[in-house]
């Protein structure tokens, strides 16, 4: 993919915020070259006819800086006002160590290691890099010892000024069954200090770790929605959905699409008060090969399924996920503003 060559440091996002805020009291109109994440300048709004077209932040993975400010600068050029935040990139800004590693190398590896299919030179490399994660696990498990709360609301902060709300959280990987009830209370206090309704994690396959999360986020006055990829189907969430009124969905259309399943609409108006969020991304069926595809070209219902969702006033998100691969001609960006315009488009139709 292409990827901007963007790198920002805090200090340097808050100095040239602070230079071209006081270039613009000066001049008394829009300076070339604002950025538009300055408090108050250019906000975004992304509620389009009562329904709120979001971003995932993960959508932005092959951007060279991931730090919660460029992200936000990403979002606001999008023109998006809502976001479901990753949790690394709150948890990165509130202070968590940083993880040098390439971590698609060492995910890959390892599933090749399962595989018995490593080469030799492949096996050093990766014994090698098996050293460096625990030693970074080691890191951050010294770092959860004093870790606060506070960054997240500085976080908040910054985003809210800039015009975007944070409305879903998806710190999954301090959700999942092998951490402790403290990493889960973090985890859903930490969204609820965000501004989040919700924070988000694929389906346990264990439904007694569901009934857990359920009553945990009782507790801390949040929901756990739900997100599935070609696993899902009508019932799938049923379980989880009947253990707990804060047990809820995530639902992603394009790989509901590409699962094979021809019932989105019916899905939505059937469930659309368990829904929390839904990502949207186009997916070819699988007759035709289950590619992520541009908006518009593939077989995901997306402007049928905002079209209901504007009609009968339903109130969750619709979060574009970006995947399909950039064009060379193109940024990810440039990408990513074509599909918001194809939803506002379905939207304003």
């Amino acid at each position: 993919m292409k990827s901007k060559d963007t790198n920002f440091s805090r200090r340097s996002f808050i100095g040239k915020t602070a230079t071209i805020a006081a270039g613009i009291t000066l001049a008394g109109t829009k300076v070339w070259g604002a950025p538009n994440y300055i408090p108050g300048l250019l906000t975004p709004n992304s509620k389009i006819n009562g329904v709120q077209l979001g971003l995932i932040t993960y959508s932005f993975r092959e951007m060279k800086d991931q730090s919660a400010e460029a992200i936000l600068q990403y979002v606001v050029e999008c023109g998006i006002s809502g976001i479901e935040l990753m949790g690394r990139t709150a948890e990165s800004f509130n202070g968590r160590p940083e993880n040098k590693i390439d971590r698609r190398k060492y995910y890959s590896m390892l599933r090749k290691e399962r595989k018995k299919s490593l080469t030799q030179e492949e096996e050093k490399e990766f014994k090698d890099l098996k050293s460096q994660m625990a030693s970074y696990e080691k890191e951050v498990e010294e770092w959860n010892k004093t870790r606060s709360l506070d960054g997240f609301t500085k976080l908040r902060k910054m985003y809210n000024d800039a015009g975007v709300d944070i409305y879903a959280f998806k710190p999954d990987y301090l959700l999942t069954e092998k951490n402790s009830d403290a990493n889960i209370n973090y985890a859903m206090q930490a969204g609820k200090i965000l501004g989040a309704s919700h924070v988000t994690l694929e389906l346990p396959r264990n439904s007694s770790h569901t009934l857990k999360l359920g009553q945990i986020a009782k507790k801390n006055g949040i929901y756990v929605a739900y997100h599935g990829h070609e696993q899902q189907n009508p019932t799938w969430w049923d379980t989880a959905l009947n253990q707990s009124s804060f047990n809820a969905m995530n639902l992603d259309l394009g790989h509901y699409t590409a699962a094979g399943n021809t019932d989105a609409l019916d899905l939505i108006q059937n469930k659309n008060q368990n829904i929390m969020s839904m990502h949207v991304k186009d997916r070819q069926n699988p007759a035709n090969g289950k590619k992520n595809v541009s908006f518009g070209k593939g077989d995901t219902p997306i402007k049928e399924v905002l079209q209901l969702m504007r009609d009968n006033k339903y109130n969750f998100a619709a979060t574009i996920e970006y995947e399909y691969d950039t064009p060379a001609d193109s940024s990810i960006i440039n990408e990513i503003k074509k599909s918001v315009a194809y939803c506002k488009n379905a939207l304003e139709s």
